[in-house]
């Protein structure tokens, strides 16, 4: 089970001019990066589930999850 760890903030990989371009807000984006210490991956999307579902798919130990406002 991943565990949910919520910290003050995360890079956004979605500009908020592209919302126009996806109404349905179905688009996500995930960024993998090979830092010293491993993989980092993260993720954006206009709907928080769809990246909790991508990330979850890949069974990792810990999330850190911003909250938006």
């Amino acid at each position: 089970m991943t565990e949910h760890v919520f910290v003050e903030a995360l890079p956004d990989l979605i500009d908020a001019g592209e919302y126009e371009d996806h109404p349905d807000g179905d688009l996500v984006r995930v960024r993998v990066t090979v830092t010293e210490s491993g993989i980092e991956i993260l993720g954006d999307g206009m709907r928080p589930a769809a990246v909790e579902a991508v990330l979850a798919a890949l069974g990792l130990p810990e999330m850190d999850q911003m909250l938006c406002g």
